[in-house]
C-alpha cells in the first residue's frame, strides 16, 4: 500500500509540475534556437575534439625537446668452462637519461607550428559556431513566416465567413443572385485548402527546426533586431579578423614552421646519453655510470631531405594562395549580403505601407458595400488584395531577418 501511495503521489505532482514546466520553457527566440543548436550539433562536438587533438600534437612536439628517462633491467645466461672468471648469468639494471641538445631547431619549428594549428581550429571551431546560425535562422524565420501566414489565412477565411453569411441573407431577401453566394464559396473553400498546404509546409519546416535544436518547437517569438547603422565601407575594415580568414592566417604561419623544421635536416644533430647502474657484474661491476656525446653530420641522404623541403615550401605556398582567396570571398560574401539586407529593408517597408493601404481599402468597400455603392466583387477583390499582401509581408520580413543574420555572419560577428 505504501508503494501504492508513493506512485500515486509521483504521478499527482507530474501533473501539476507538468504546466508550470511547460509555462517556464515559453516560447523559442532566434537565441534560444541557436544555443540548443550549438549543444546539439555533432559538427561542433567534433571540431571541439579536433582542438584536443591538438592539444595532444603539441604536447608530443614538446615531448621531443624534453630529456628521456627510463629504467632498464636485462639479465643474461651463458655457459661457462670450469676456472673461468665469467658468470654463468650476468645482470645488469640502470637508469638511462637521454637528451637531445641540438637538432636543427625542429623541435622548436614543431612546437611552434602546433600552436598555430591550435589556433587555427579554434577560429574554425568558431567559424561553425557562426555559419550554425544560418541553417537556424533559415529554419526559425521560414517556420515563423509560415506561422504568420497561418494567421492571416485564418483571418482571411474568417472574413470570407462573414461575407458568405451576409450574401446569403442578401440572397434571400432578394439583393443578391445565386452566382455571388456561389463565388464567396469558392474563394472561401480554396482559401480553406491554402491554409491546408500552410499546415503542412509549416510542419515540415517544424520538423527541419527539430532536428537542429533537438525539441520541438512548440512556439516561435521574433525578436526586435539591433540597428545595423555600418556603412559597407566600415564592414570592409573588419574583414580581417573574421574567423575563417584567422584560420587560414595561422595555417600560413603553422606551414612556414614545418619549412623550418625540413631544413632542419641538413643540419647536425648533438645528443647527451648517460647511464646509471644499479646493478652490474663482473669486470665492468666497478663502473657505476657513464656518459656518452653523440654529434650526426648529414653528408648525403638520397635528395629526402631536398624533397621534404620542396614539399613543406609548396604547402606554404598553397595555404598562402588559401589566404588570398579566403580574403576575396569574404569581400565578395560581404557585398553579396550587404546588397541583399538593403534590398530585402526596402521591400519589407514598401509591403509594411501597402498592408497598411489595402487594410484601409477594404474597410472602405466594406463600408461603401453597405451603402451599395460598390459590388460584392469589389469587396472580395479588396479581401484577397489584403490577403496577398499580408502573405506577402511574411515571406519578405522572414527574407529580411535572415539577409540580416547574414550579413553579420558575413562581416564576422554574431551577436546574440
Amino acid at each position: 500500500m505504501r508503494i501504492v501511495r508513493a506512485l500515486l503521489v509521483l504521478v499527482i505532482a507530474g501533473a501539476l509540475l507538468a504546466p508550470l514546466v511547460r509555462a517556464q520553457e515559453g516560447p523559442l527566440t532566434l537565441a534560444d534556437c541557436y544555443r540548443l543548436a550549438l549543444a546539439r550539433s555533432e559538427a561542433i562536438g567534433i571540431q571541439k575534439e579536433l582542438i584536443l587533438e591538438t592539444e595532444g600534437l603539441m604536447l608530443q612536439s614538446l615531448s621531443t625537446a624534453l630529456p628521456k628517462v627510463a629504467f632498464a633491467y636485462s639479465e643474461k645466461w651463458q655457459d661457462v668452462y670450469k676456472g673461468d672468471s665469467f658468470h654463468s648469468n650476468v645482470p645488469e639494471a640502470k637508469f638511462t637519461l637521454s637528451q637531445p641538445l641540438f637538432t636543427g631547431f625542429k623541435e622548436f619549428a614543431a612546437i611552434r607550428a602546433s600552436r598555430h594549428i591550435g589556433k587555427q581550429r579554434a577560429a574554425e571551431l568558431k567559424r561553425a559556431e557562426q555559419l550554425l546560425l544560418v541553417d537556424v535562422s533559415d529554419a526559425f524565420y521560414l517556420c515563423l513566416s509560415l506561422q504568420e501566414d497561418e494567421e492571416a489565412l485564418k483571418d482571411i477565411i474568417k472574413a470570407l465567413k462573414d461575407r458568405f453569411t451576409e450574401m446569403q441573407k442578401r440572397q434571400g431577401i432578394g439583393k443578391s443572385r445565386k452566382s455571388e453566394v456561389v463565388n464567396v464559396e469558392a474563394r472561401l473553400r480554396r482559401a480553406e485548402a491554402g491554409l491546408a498546404m500552410t499546415m503542412v509546409q509549416k510542419e515540415a519546416s517544424g520538423a527541419l527546426l527539430e532536428f537542429l535544436i533537438g525539441r520541438e518547437p512548440e512556439a516561435l517569438l521574433d525578436d526586435v533586431l539591433p540597428q545595423e547603422a555600418r556603412t559597407l565601407e566600415a564592414m570592409a575594415q573588419e574583414l580581417e579578423s573574421r574567423a575563417d580568414i584567422a584560420a587560414a592566417r595561422e595555417a600560413l604561419a603553422a606551414y612556414k614552421q614545418n619549412v623550418t623544421a625540413a631544413r632542419s635536416q641538413f643540419f647536425p644533430t648533438a645528443t647527451l646519453s648517460g647511464n646509471s647502474y644499479t646493478t652490474r657484474v663482473g669486470t665492468s661491476a666497478g663502473n657505476d655510470w657513464d656518459v656518452t656525446l653523440g654529434v650526426s653530420v648529414p653528408i648525403f641522404n638520397g635528395l629526402s631531405d631536398v624533397g621534404a623541403v620542396k614539399q613543406a615550401r609548396a604547402q606554404k605556398n598553397q595555404a598562402s594562395l588559401r589566404l588570398d582567396q579566403a580574403r576575396r570571398k569574404a569581400k565578395m560574401e560581404l557585398r553579396t549580403a550587404f546588397r541583399k539586407w538593403t534590398l530585402y529593408e526596402k521591400r519589407l517597408t514598401g509591403l509594411e505601407r501597402a498592408l497598411e493601404a489595402v487594410r484601409e481599402n477594404y474597410v472602405l468597400q466594406s463600408e461603401d458595400f453597405q451603402k451599395n455603392l460598390v459590388s460584392n466583387l469589389d469587396v472580395l477583390q479588396a479581401i484577397e488584395d489584403l490577403q496577398a499582401v499580408r502573405r506577402e509581408k511574411a515571406v519578405a520580413k522572414a527574407d529580411a531577418r535572415r539577409a540580416f543574420w547574414a550579413l553579420k555572419i558575413a562581416v564576422g560577428g554574431v551577436e546574440l
